[in-house]
């Protein structure tokens, strides 16, 4: 059966041909006649072989002068070589870019890459089968030229993957950092942690464990026979990242509305 995520193109060829259309439109050709790179280096091998000279003039008296122009000249010539020419060219096409600006605001170029990077996730991000359910998922720029931030919950760890690999598609993104959080690997983890219990002896009498991820709330379920046994596992399954609450309803009737079970967040118990 085709998944969601099959069903989507998720390719960004036609994405790359729109990229900000209308901010390279205003800029376009910039850059493409200016002036030479604003630069010292041409200063310094100048007044280095300046000294050269000078001190091949008297280099019976300094011979060491002569040699410190030398070297003066080297290094002018080589850094002036090495020196990026099209620094001044791509701030001219760009303005802005990567420039700082007011404290929380981005360069309008960071602010259009972030937008196409939100396109991306509101259409990978939907309820379009049983496999997939909506929930924000937002872009944010962490650091400009440009670095993207991605904050919030998919169901599975593929979902994450897929939107992450997307993004890094798109021109000018050079990282993305994935701070999702995917209900899937929630539930891998606390069922890894569960088995590792059980593989050290420390969950002898228990029965029919079972846990429900839902929206950052880990739900447990089972019997135990001892209360020291069913906080063990509260304790253990509340530090798996991701998890805010921990909903303990072991040893409770699922059945009776309102048996809501005790609860455990970060901060402490509940």
């Amino acid at each position: 059966m085709e998944t969601h995520l099959q069903g989507i193109n998720l390719s960004t060829g036609d994405l790359t041909a729109t990229l900000l259309p209308a901010y390279e439109e205003e800029h376009e050709g910039a850059g493409e006649h200016h002036l030479p790179i604003p630069s010292y280096w041409p200063l310094i091998a100048s007044v280095s072989i300046f000294v050269t000279f000078i001190g091949l003039l008297i280099i019976d008296q300094t011979p060491v002068l002569a040699l410190l122009g030398a070297l003066g000249t080297l290094i002018g010539i080589v850094g002036w070589g090495l020196e990026d020419p099209q620094a001044h060219a791509h701030a001219e096409a760009y303005p802005g870019f990567g420039v700082g600006t007011a404290e929380g605001e981005v360069s309008p170029l960071a602010e259009a890459v972030r937008e196409q990077a939100q396109e991306i996730v509101d259409r990978l991000v939907v309820r379009g089968d049983l496999a997939w359910s909506a929930h924000p998922v937002n872009v944010e720029v962490e650091q400009e030229g440009v670095v993207l931030a991605l904050y919030g919950k998919v169901e599975l760890e593929a979902q994450k993957q897929a939107i992450e690999e997307e993004i890094r598609k798109l021109p000018h993104v050079i990282d993305v950092r994935n701070f999702i959080i995917a209900e899937d690997a929630i539930l891998n983890e606390a069922n890894r942690r569960i088995a590792k219990l059980q593989e050290a002896g420390k969950l002898e009498g228990a029965t029919d464990l079972r846990v429900l991820v839902e929206n950052y709330v880990l739900h447990l379920y089972g019997e135990v026979p001892t209360r020291q046994m069913k906080y063990l596992l509260e304790d253990e399954l509340i530090q798996i990242p991701g998890v805010r609450v921990v909903v303990n309803h072991i040893g409770l009737n699922e059945d009776i509305p309102g048996e809501l079970g005790r609860t455990k967040g970060k901060v402490g118990k509940g």
